[in-house]
């Protein structure tokens, strides 16, 4: 069966309208004009693509069906079409990826550096989130490449074993924190201090839980929660709270002499930061030219 993109465009704007006036109003094209564009659509599909209402278009089990695969084909012509006139001098071309915080913080700004470095043309839209959302963006074709930590997947995206790191988290501290005056500090001295954390179902929540446990503790005295990072540097290197972070997340600070971790044995977590790419389709050129560089920093001893 071959598709019409334009058909498969329209069918696609109805969907993300809800509705064929909304829909044809963004495509600059008249209702009856689109309606006969889905006709023939469902005409070559053989079955209805949507059920249609006063109140909208819903999206049928055929629809659904197609719905990835419309996806992914615009999306590969859109990949062909930028690169041809990239090559061309036409346009620019575009990296789409996403990252966890810990690596939107550091990795992936050197390596986006390292990219703009060798090509000043391209062009860089990064979201940053929690996994799933970032794995439900890789899947629906929004983002090229996805930077998380090493887990189980979805069917439809691979991690790429070849683009991996280590990160540490560790109880953090401002520099002049009373408690590093302390000798032979153990992590149970921080159970009556003031902690802000990531809140509870989040990863460092979990890990710093599970840390605690590990040393026979239950969780600290946690008295702030918020997945904002500059909240929560903020409040270690200026107000005396207790963090857990990754290295990667306070190295400026570090580098600046505000926070660091404190010397607490057995107070560090690693994990593995990994690198994913959809299974299906070719990875658009602008992606390439930043994972290269993402694998030459994985290859690097560094200090996160």
């Amino acid at each position: 069966m071959t598709f019409d993109l334009r058909q498969l465009n329209a069918f696609m704007t109805i969907v993300s309208a809800g509705s064929l006036g909304r829909a044809a109003d963004l495509l600059h094209i008249t209702q009856p004009a689109l309606s006969r564009t889905v006709r023939r659509l469902e005409q070559q599909v053989g079955a209805p693509l949507f059920e249609r209402h006063s109140k909208g278009m819903q999206v049928t089990a055929v629809g659904s069906a197609l719905l990835p695969h419309a996806t992914l084909l615009l999306r590969e012509a859109e990949n062909a079409t930028e690169e041809i006139n990239a090559m061309r001098g036409l346009a620019k071309g575009t990296i789409r990826v996403g990252a966890v915080g810990n690596i939107a913080s550091l990795i992936l700004p050197l390596a986006i550096s390292a990219v703009l470095k060798k090509w000043p043309n391209l062009t860089v839209f990064v979201i940053e989130g929690v996994w799933d959302r970032l794995a439900e963006a890789l899947v629906k074709n929004e983002i090229d490449l996805a930077l998380g930590a090493a887990t189980e997947t979805l069917d439809e995206i691979e991690a790429l074993a070849d683009c991996r790191w280590q990160d540490q988290s560790h109880v953090v501290a401002g520099t002049r924190h009373p408690l590093r005056s302390k000798r032979k500090l153990t992590l149970e001295d921080t159970m009556t201090e003031q902690w802000a954390i990531t809140p509870r179902g989040t990863a460092p929540y979990e890990d710093l839980l599970r840390v605690f446990r590990t040393h026979g503790l239950g969780l600290p005295n946690v008295v702030v929660e918020t997945r904002s990072t500059l909240v929560l540097k903020s409040l270690i290197a200026r107000s005396g709270f207790l963090g857990w972070m990754p290295e990667s997340i306070y190295d400026a600070e570090r580098r600046a002499r505000m926070v660091d971790a404190l010397n607490i044995p057995g107070a560090t977590s690693a994990r593995t930061l990994t690198a994913f790419k959809r299974r299906q389709g070719i990875l658009p050129a602008p992606a390439i030219k930043l994972l290269e560089e993402l694998r030459k920093l994985a290859a690097r001893p560094a200090r996160w």
